[in-house]
């Protein structure tokens, strides 16, 4: 038995040294003291999800990482303050401090490690100088390198695509999102037959040779399915929208969420989005957010979105200033900079759910113009118990644009803000009827009444926060746009009133010519005014900052519709020149490529079985 047994203990040896020897702070160690440290190396393997240790636990020796990925975490944190990859030492410090460990160490990946113990290592840190002061710089590297609070947010490499049925057609839908990440790094598609037999070693250096891996897996909870979400750092669920929902094979977001995934929903649709689709699919999936998928438009979008380069736009309150925005809207588009995600408050929500349902800027112009010049939008006045208009104008303006579209169904990601009374927080609308949260997000108080939504008193989010810029972080698109409208001096005028005048003193006033404000425009700045002042931290935080002069733009003059458009526009051309470094799209679309998925998925299982049977 033992000279059976010499052989594989040879390769287990040998396999230890090459790891040492391929460990970065190695480097500077002689090779024969880490292959006399490898004789004692202990190899093993960790599947995803497992813990290596955790905090207070006692430190006997270190770790090194032979393949896969670890993240360190202080207990009970969902923050990583750390993540290693294939040839990290772990735990060096509690080694040499001879104290507890200080934090979590869990498995991201199935990975192989080899535990150095306490013992081998201080026999050769005694032995060799070159290894003692090797560790000693590794430590001092850690420490130099660590930063307060938790580590930025890790880019998702890795993919799983879990289709909800062999006919779902997730087969082209791999495809075209693996020729969407091959646009900007290496990408490749792993399925069942390439990979079964591989170990997990293979599964790393493939991911290490790739920028992008997507593994595609198969439509029921089998040891594939689950191997995928082990080693992917996003799951994509794949639904038909055209189909009655139903729930994914029993085991499949078991292991999506037993590996600790973030998990979103892509719905495949034709010609269009399927209206509430979304609304029927997102209570069987249990994703956090989802995708509409017609185009490669769409591919391109979700390419970019969960990789976290996508582009998020976030637009401003500021009344009649905000038609800015639809300058700003035309000058990215006509630069090819991708809009991927929007968001807004109070006016700006509204030009955002044009963005978000694929308005074309003629289209928008000629809405706008329709709803807010063509007709004053706050002109319903009544007795003012709770507002001074009824405010079934701006309802009615609202739902004749939109229609009874919900936001779940716009092609774009959306969200808006409204300010709840109720709870004195910002209320975030990323559900429902389109026309009722807009309405909630221009709901100026004292202007038009509030909107009772979930036993919440809504009124203008501006009121709380008129550029939420940290919304949209939260949803981490990647890149994010602020276009703040709002920052000018937004009031002024030449009375040098205490009191109020007598009535008839305002028509001779108003016939002197000086600037004259009213109870709108008042009750509309004291609105946004706390909003306007967090707005300043707001723009700190966007990655961009757009900011048209309006200073001549009054909050309510709806006839400076074509100036503050051809204001916003003219700003942004120039703007755009300076900033070479943002995105663009390509100039011809990409149409998504189809195939009949079930016939491939026929033959590939077909392979599989043939390459079974010749085992």
């Amino acid at each position: 038995m033992a000279l059976e047994e010499e052989p594989a203990t040879v390769r287990e040896v040998r396999r230890a040294s090459d790891c040492l020897r391929a460990c970065p702070a190695f480097a500077a160690v002689q090779g024969a003291a880490l292959d006399a440290l490898a004789q004692h190396a202990v190899q093993f393997c960790l599947p995803t999800g497992a813990l290596l240790f955790e905090a207070g636990a006692a430190a006997d020796g270190f770790y090194v990482l032979a393949s896969g990925r670890l993240g360190i975490r202080a207990s009970e944190s969902p923050h990583w303050r750390a993540v290693l990859g294939r040839g990290e030492i772990i735990g060096e410090t509690g080694w040499l401090l001879k104290e507890a460990r200080e934090a979590d160490a869990v498995a991201l990946r199935d990975s192989e490690l080899l535990w150095l113990t306490s013992a081998a290592l201080d026999a050769l840190a005694a032995s060799s100088s070159d290894f003692a002061l090797a560790m000693a710089r590794s430590c001092a590297r850690r420490l130099r390198g660590a930063r307060p609070g938790p580590v930025p947010r890790v880019r998702p490499r890795v993919f799983a695509v879990l289709p909800n049925s062999i006919e779902t057609g997730a087969l082209d839908f791999a495809c075209a999102l693996i020729e969407e990440l091959s646009r900007s790094g290496r990408a490749e598609l792993i399925w069942d037959v390439r990979a079964s037999t591989h170990t997990a070693e293979w599964f790393s250096r493939l991911e290490e040779a790739n920028d992008y891996v997507v593994y595609l897996a198969e439509s029921s909870a089998s040891g594939w399915t689950r191997q995928c979400c082990r080693q992917a750092d996003l799951a994509l669920l794949v639904a038909d929208a055209r189909c009655e929902p139903r729930p994914w094979a029993a085991g499949v977001l078991e292991a999506a969420r037993g590996a600790g995934l973030p998990v979103e929903l892509a719905l495949l649709h034709e010609n269009g989005v399927t209206p509430g689709a979304a609304s029927r699919w997102l209570p069987v999936s249990g994703a956090a957010s989802h995708h509409h998928i017609i185009d490669g438009n769409d591919i391109g979008r979700l390419a970019r979105l969960i990789t976290r380069r996508g582009v998020g736009l976030v637009f401003s309150g500021g009344g009649a200033r905000g038609f800015a925005h639809v300058g700003i809207i035309r000058a990215l588009r006509e630069a090819r900079i991708p809009i991927d995600f929007v968001g807004g408050v109070s006016i700006g929500s509204i030009i955002a759910a044009g963005v978000a349902s694929g308005w074309t800027d003629a289209e928008m112009r000629r809405r706008y113009r329709r709803s807010f010049v063509d007709t004053n939008p706050v002109s319903d006045y009544t007795f003012p118990f709770v507002a001074l208009t009824r405010g079934r104008k701006v309802t009615a303006l609202l739902r004749r644009e939109f229609t009874d579209v919900h936001i779940e169904d716009l092609r774009l990601p959306f969200f808006c803000l409204s300010a709840s009374l109720s709870t004195g927080r910002a209320f975030e609308h990323r559900a429902g009827p389109l026309w009722q949260a807009l309405r909630a997000s221009v709901a100026i108080p004292g202007v038009l009444p509030p909107v009772f939504l979930d036993e919440e008193i809504l009124v203008d989010g501006a009121a709380i926060n008129n550029l939420p810029v940290d919304t949209m972080q939260r949803h981490a698109p990647g890149l994010v746009i602020g276009c703040d409208v709002g920052a000018d001096r937004a009031l002024a005028g030449d009375d040098d009133l205490v009191d109020q005048p007598p009535f008839w003193r305002f028509f001779s006033r108003a016939r002197s010519g000086r600037r004259r404000i009213n109870i709108f425009q008042i009750l509309m700045r004291a609105g946004i005014i706390n909003g306007a002042s967090t707005a300043a931290a707001q723009r700190e935080l966007a990655d961009i900052l757009l900011k048209p002069t309006l200073e001549n733009v009054d909050l309510l003059n709806w006839q400076a519709f074509d100036r503050a458009i051809d204001a916003g526009y003219a700003y942004a051309r120039g703007a755009l020149e300076d900033l070479p470094q943002l995105p663009r799209l390509d100039p011809v679309e990409v149409p998504l490529a189809r195939v009949d998925s079930l016939a491939v998925e026929i033959l590939r299982r077909l392979e599989a079985a043939v390459l079974t049977a010749t085992k």
